[in-house]
C-alpha cells in the first residue's frame, strides 16, 4: 500500500480571498506499507503575490526568496506524477486539499477527490477526545523529536507527520514483527510476501549413536511415571 504524507505552506488561509492566497511550498514523504522509503518530494513555489507578515511569521518564507522559484503551473505535472493515485496523509486535510484543488482548477486540471485524503487531525481527535491534537502536541504525546521545528516547513512537517501517523495507526511494530515480511520495490511500485524457502537438503544428523542409546535407556528407566506416558 503506497501512501504519501503531505504538507503545504501558503500565503494565507483562503485561496478564494482577493487577491487569492497561494501555495508557496509542498513537501511529501512516501510510505510503502506504512514504512518510509526515503523517497520525498519538495518544492518552493512563486505565488506571484506579496507575503503577508502573519504568514511569514508562521513559515519564514519571504516573497524575495520565492521570486526566482517556479510557479505552480510549472510544477503541477511533476507533483501529480509523484503522488500518482496514492492515498494522501495530511494533518487538517481540508485546508491543504482546498488549496491544492484551487491551484489545479486555475490550471484547468482535475481536482483531487476528498476521499483520497486521510486526515490525521481527525484521527487524533477520535483517539484522544478533548486533548490537544496539533502536530506539536502529538509529538509530545508520542515522544517524537520535533526540536528542529522552530518554524513550519512543508518537508520537515511531512517527515514528522509520517512518524505521528505511524503511531496513530498502531506504531512501527504493530505486529511485533511476527507477520510475514513485506518487501517493497518503490521503483516498480510493487510489494510481495516474503517467506524463507525450505532447505533444498536437510541438515545432517548431529546426534551420535551412543547419545541416542543413552537417551533411550534413560527414558526406559522412567517407565510409566514419565509425564508423556500419562493419558491425557
Amino acid at each position: 500500500m503506497r501512501e504519501i504524507v503531505l504538507d503545504t505552506e501558503t500565503t494565507g488561509l483562503d485561496p478564494f480571498d482577493t487577491p487569492p492566497h497561494r501555495i508557496v511550498e509542498i513537501g511529501a514523504v512516501e510510505l510503502w506499507n506504512q514504512v518510509p522509503t526515503g523517497n520525498t518530494y519538495h518544492q518552493y513555489i512563486n505565488p506571484d503575490r506579496d507575503m503577508p507578515p502573519e504568514a511569514f511569521a508562521v513559515h519564514g518564507i519571504s516573497a524575495a526568496f520565492l521570486a526566482d522559484k517556479p510557479r505552480f503551473a510549472d510544477i503541477a505535472r511533476g507533483f501529480l506524477d509523484f503522488i500518482t493515485d496514492a492515498q494522501l496523509i495530511i494533518h487538517n486535510a481540508s485546508f491543504d486539499m482546498r488549496f491544492l484543488n484551487a491551484e489545479l482548477s486555475w490550471l484547468g486540471m482535475p481536482s483531487l477527490p476528498d476521499q483520497r485524503a486521510t486526515d490525521t487531525l481527525l484521527m487524533a481527535r477520535r483517539r484522544f477526545p478533548g486533548s490537544p491534537a496539533s502536530l506539536d502536541a502529538l509529538c509530545r504525546r508520542f515522544g517524537i523529536d520535533n526540536t528542529k521545528r522552530s518554524l513550519h516547513g512543508a518537508l520537515l512537517d511531512s517527515e514528522i507527520l509520517a512518524e505521528v501517523y505511524l503511531e496513530l495507526t498502531g506504531g512501527r511494530q504493530a505486529d511485533f514483527g511476527l507477520g510475514a515480511a513485506r518487501i517493497a520495490d518503490p521503483a516498480r511500485h510493487e510489494t510481495c510476501d516474503w517467506r524463507p524457502a525450505p532447505r533444498p537438503k536437510p541438515l545432517p544428523q548431529r546426534l551420535t549413536d551412543a547419545e541416542r542409546a543413552a537417551h533411550d535407556a534413560m527414558v526406559a528407566e522412567l517407565g510409566a511415571g514419565a509425564i508423556w506416558s500419562k493419558p491425557r
